[in-house]
């Protein structure tokens, strides 16, 4: 979609890169190249990382904490590449 729609100016994109709906901890490699893709086409200074939807209540805490840690650390691979 974002191909096609330009992002207003001013506006962030915040896609859910880690899953609620499952217990699988996705691979910060995996976090940080769907970032990567989302940053070529708006741009880099227009993505944060999150989260698809809320995890307390779908995942046990220790996943959900284990979810987030993922996201930090492919957060942090996704700008090391793109702001190098």
């Amino acid at each position: 979609m974002w191909r096609d729609v330009k992002l207003p100016d001013g506006k962030l994109l915040i896609p859910g890169v880690v899953s609620h709906a499952t217990n699988v901890v996705e691979h910060p490699d995996l976090v940080a190249d769907r970032l990567i893709r989302f940053a070529h086409v708006v741009g880099r200074e227009n993505v944060l990382a999150g989260t698809d939807r809320g995890l307390g209540g779908r995942v046990h805490p220790d996943i959900a904490w284990a979810k987030l840690r993922t996201l930090a650390e492919g957060a942090a691979l996704a700008s090391e590449q793109l702001w190098r």
